[in-house]
């Protein structure tokens, strides 16, 4: 009996073999997504403030004025929240920061290349 093949539901395949990429080739590279404009050239002036109204008593921090494509501004609340370690949102073309952040959120803005951070109370 053990020379007896055992069913290999795989072996209607076999004349494949050898067709598909070798593990020893290393994958072609994919080529990096072009960047826009709007990425490339820095950002003027970005307005920073805190708000508490209409939201239970919690803090917001809002960064607003940004005038990026919806996007880029995706992209950068992403970046925004692993930077501070918050969760936030995108409301009406202004990125919302869970907490307070307004000591700590113009450095990181600076450092994305916002030239004027302007903190509002």
């Amino acid at each position: 009996m053990a020379d007896t093949p055992f069913h290999n539901p795989f072996g209607a395949l076999a004349h494949l073999r050898g067709e598909t990429q070798s593990e020893t080739e290393a994958p072609k590279p994919v080529p990096a997504p072009s960047t826009s404009a709007a990425e490339v050239k820095p950002i003027a002036r970005a307005v920073v403030r805190i708000e508490r109204t209409g939201r239970g008593g919690k803090e917001v921090t809002v960064v607003d004025h940004l005038d990026l494509p919806v996007m880029a501004m995706e992209r950068w609340l992403k970046d925004l929240k692993s930077a501070l370690g918050c969760g936030g949102t995108m409301e009406n073309g202004a990125i919302v920061l869970q907490g307070d952040h307004r000591k700590r959120l113009p450095a990181v803005l600076a450092a994305k290349g916002v030239k004027k951070v302007t903190t509002a109370k």
